[in-house]
């Protein structure tokens, strides 16, 4: 399937910072309860991640990652998730988590 570059810019793709990590045990899959601070004009927005496989949360403390803004927000369980945190399967399909290589701007929006 194609999109416009119009579809594509619908998409707001921005880059935050992990400020806080917590176990999520009620989820059906091993996750995380994330809170991302993506800067002063959109701040601090929470995310469920299945990312337990490659990740702990004291080392995602500090973590900049790549999440998607303006879906609408998914009540998972007892915890309201307001992004989706991006990533990509390693070969037994574990998500591996999008990242800048440098650091950038909280709320950086991808283009």
């Amino acid at each position: 399937m194609t999109i416009s570059l119009d579809d594509f810019q619908r998409v707001d793709i921005r880059v935050g910072t992990v400020v806080r990590a917590e176990p999520f045990p009620e989820a059906r899959k091993p996750a995380f309860k994330l809170w991302v601070d993506f800067g002063a004009e959109l701040g601090v927005k929470k995310s469920s991640a299945q990312i337990a496989a490659h990740y702990g949360t004291a080392e995602l403390i500090g973590r900049q990652v790549a999440a998607v803004i303006n879906c609408a927000p998914r009540q998972i369980g007892p915890f309201l998730s307001e992004v989706l945190v991006l990533g990509f399967p390693d070969a037994k399909g574990r998500v591996v988590l999008i990242e800048p290589n440098r650091v950038v701007p909280n709320g950086a929006r991808l283009f």
